[in-house]
C-alpha cells in the first residue's frame, strides 16, 4: 500500500505552470520580435541634407538626399551624412527593441535570450 504524502505532488504542477508561463513568455516574446521586425526606424543628419530608414531587422530600407547635399567635391562629407543617420536609425531600432522586450520580460536578466 502506498502511503500518501501531504504536498506530494505539488512539485510537479509548480513545474507544468512554470513551464506554461515560460511558454507564454517565449510566444510573446516572438509575437513582439515579429512586430518589431516590420516597424521603420527613420533619422537624419545634416540637417535633414540626408535621411535613412531602418527596419527592425537593422535593414537600410530607404535613403534619401537632398540635392543641395551632393558636392562633387566633397563626397566624403557626403558619405559621413549617410553613415550617421544610418547608425542613428539602426541605434532607435534597437532601443525600442531592448525597451519593449524589456517590458515582457520585465526586466530580467535571461542570457541568451535577448
Amino acid at each position: 500500500m502506498k502511503s500518501r504524502i501531504p504536498g506530494a505532488g505539488k512539485g510537479a504542477s509548480n513545474m507544468n505552470s512554470m513551464l506554461a508561463q515560460a511558454k507564454k513568455l517565449q510566444e510573446d516574446m516572438a509575437a513582439l520580435q515579429a512586430e518589431l521586425d516590420q516597424r521603420e526606424y527613420t533619422a537624419e543628419s545634416g540637417g535633414g541634407m540626408v535621411e535613412a530608414t531602418v527596419n527592425g531587422k537593422h535593414e537600410l530600407v530607404s535613403i534619401k538626399i537632398k540635392p543641395e547635399a551632393v558636392d562633387p567635391e566633397d563626397i566624403e562629407m557626403l558619405e559621413d551624412l549617410i553613415m550617421v543617420a544610418v547608425n542613428e536609425a539602426n541605434r532607435k531600432a534597437a532601443e525600442t527593441a531592448e525597451k519593449e522586450m524589456g517590458a515582457i520580460t520585465q526586466n530580467l536578466n535571461l542570457p541568451g535570450i535577448f
